[in-house]
């Protein structure tokens, strides 16, 4: 498998915009975080992280199923060496590719992309502009109001919550919880001058 680093190249390679680099970084911490808690003690941690990191490298050059995402994205990473486990987890969090989400891994991606965006959109209209004071109740009145970031699937999020089998609050205060550790590599908190 390869590593973290070429991982992260490739998103570099072919994201050159801020806002989706960060969105892989939130999208890995998650998945990390996922491993541990639902993957088992076999789940490979890095394995869990690049497919959140990877999940959407290809989706500036290729942004939706006309130009390609994630077929073309997919392709690359057969062509880089990444195994089918990985491809399958990233092709299934796009529902309209038909690829069932038929292993814990891709029932994790599904359920903490859409919500990763999602909260770091909270965050960043608070005053803290942090996830530090950032409460559950908050992020469900804000999933309530359709206005408030509108690109944001809401029927992603419950529909993972649900194939996951988790409770939606539970859902919400673990992937705040596994954010908070790199929020600032996210483009939240307190920002060094």
């Amino acid at each position: 498998m390869p590593t973290r680093e070429e991982a992260w190249e490739l998103v570099c390679e072919y994201t050159k915009g801020d806002s989706l680099r960060k969105h892989a970084l939130a999208v890995e911490a998650a998945m990390r975080a996922a491993a541990k808690k639902y993957g088992g003690e076999d789940a490979d941690v890095d394995e869990w992280g690049i497919v959140g990191m990877l999940h959407d490298f290809d989706y500036e050059m290729f942004p939706d199923p006309e130009a390609g995402h994630p077929w073309k994205g997919s392709n690359i990473l057969c062509g880089r060496g990444y195994s089918d486990r990985i491809i399958r987890a990233i092709m299934g969090h796009a529902t309209y590719t038909g690829v069932p989400r038929d292993t814990i891994m891709a029932k994790a991606l599904f359920a903490t992309d859409e919500l990763c965006g999602f909260l770091v959109a909270c965050a960043l209209v608070r005053p803290s502009r942090s996830l530090d004071d950032l409460e559950v109740s908050s992020v469900k009145k804000k999933l309530k109001d359709k206005a408030f970031a509108r690109t944001v699937n809401r029927d992603d999020i419950r529909q993972g919550v649900e194939e996951l089998g988790v409770d939606l609050d539970e859902h919400i205060r673990f992937v705040i919880e596994a954010l908070r550790p790199v929020q600032r590599e996210i483009g939240l908190g307190r920002q060094e001058e």
